[in-house]
Order: C-alpha cells, then sequence, then structure tokens
C-alpha cells in the first residue's frame, strides 16, 4: 500500500518539479489550444505534454527501483495522468477555470484509476485501496498549502 501511494505523489510532483526545473521551456498544452463547442478549452494550458511525460518517467524509474519493473511504472505514472485529465475535463465543462479547486475530484480520479486498475501487479485489496485514496487526498490537503507557502506549488491546494 505505501508503494502505491509513494508512486501517486511522484506521478503529481513530477509535473511540479518539472516546471520547477524549466519553467515555461517544453511547456507545450496537451491539447493544443483546442476550444470545445462550449467555448471551453479541452483541458486547459495546464495541462502539458513535459507533464505528463515526466510523470511517466519519473514513476516508471521509481516503479524499477521499487522492484515492480518500468512497464508498471509507465501504466501507474500513465494511468495517474488519464484521472488528472479527465478531472481536468470535468471542470473545464462546469466553467471551472484551470488550477481552480475542486475537491474530491481533483484527487480521486488520479488515485483510484491506477490503483484500481494495476491491483493485481501492486498486491493491493479492497481495503489498501480506499487507505491510498484516503491518504492521497488528506496529502493533498495538508500538505500542498505548506509546499506553496515553500514556494513549491504554484497555488496553496
Amino acid at each position: 500500500m505505501i508503494h502505491a501511494l509513494l508512486l501517486l505523489l511522484v506521478a503529481n510532483g513530477a509535473p511540479v518539479i518539472a516546471w520547477k526545473l524549466f519553467g515555461k521551456l517544453f511547456a507545450w498544452p496537451l491539447d493544443a489550444g483546442i476550444m470545445m463547442s462550449d467555448g471551453r478549452p479541452l483541458f486547459g494550458r495546464s495541462k502539458t505534454w513535459r507533464g505528463i511525460l515526466s510523470s511517466i518517467g519519473l514513476v516508471s524509474a521509481v516503479s524499477w527501483l521499487m522492484g515492480y519493473g518500468l512497464a508498471i511504472g509507465a501504466m501507474f505514472g500513465g494511468l495517474a495522468m488519464i484521472g488528472d485529465l479527465s478531472a481536468s475535463y470535468v471542470k473545464r465543462r462546469r466553467g471551472m477555470i484551470e488550477s481552480s479547486r475542486a475537491r474530491g475530484l481533483d484527487t480521486v480520479p488520479e488515485s483510484l484509476l491506477p490503483v484500481v486498475l494495476l491491483k493485481s501487479q501492486l498486491a493491493l485489496n479492497g481495503l489498501d485501496i480506499a487507505a491510498v485514496v484516503l491518504l492521497f487526498f488528506l496529502i493533498e490537503e495538508f500538505v500542498s498549502p505548506i509546499l506553496y507557502r515553500l514556494q513549491i506549488r504554484k497555488r496553496p491546494y
């Protein structure tokens, strides 16, 4: 269970680290500025190829170090990013601006998708999955404001 939580934290933190290291360099929007019929972006400018690739790459490396292998790490990072993108898609459809806060929606898809779909590979049961999702939510709620004060995150959530 702790390994899954650590992989989630790496998946979530990798784009932030990439932003701190590179600024706007390589920060190409994933949706290429596509606007939907509702007049809002598909995902928004804050969802970048660099963020997705840095997440998948770093999670793959950490997964390999944990003994799960690169493929499991790539799948985990990719699934976490799909969950994150789905939350952004829903938030845009609801008229919420980029990087706005939506409790639960900001953490549940990103954490639930990889742990449910890779539960066998990570040896997780239902209780483990619930604990990982809850702990990830709580960490995001309580650690993000601290990271903001330390100027690691752009926003306190």
